[in-house]
């Protein structure tokens, strides 16, 4: 069974910074998946998209976190990583990782994306 488990959460002020990481394990390994994202769900919102990243390092991101989250693959540890920076009240949630494969050349959005972890929480305090 395919597991994504984040860590990294937890509470920080306004304009502070957090390191989300996802470690996957299970039958299907890390490198077989084609794209890779991170998903937010703030209390009494709905399931957003945050950023996306392909096998050959393409990444997207919303424009609400353009220029301050920045995603990544760290490989050899078979770990996705999510650097936040300049966080911001607005961006407390829920933080989920997915994987999954590309369609068409081009990574799904990270909600469509077939495995999901149980999330890590992210508070963020003005």
């Amino acid at each position: 069974q395919v597991q994504l488990v984040e860590s990294g959460g937890g509470s920080v002020q306004a304009g502070g910074s957090l390191r989300l990481s996802c470690a996957v394990s299970g039958p299907i390994k890390f490198n077989i998946f084609t794209c890779m994202g991170w998903l937010r769900r703030a209390p009494g919102q709905e399931l957003e998209g945050i950023a996306t990243i392909d096998n050959s390092g393409t990444t997207s991101y919303e424009d609400f976190v353009k220029g301050r989250f920045t995603i990544s693959k760290d490989n050899a540890k078979n770990t996705l990583v999510l650097q936040m920076d300049s966080l911001t009240p607005e961006d407390a949630a829920m933080y989920y990782c997915a994987a999954g494969w590309t369609a068409g050349g081009r990574c799904r959005p990270a909600a469509a994306l077939a495995y999901r972890g149980q999330g890590t929480q992210v508070t963020v305090s003005s």
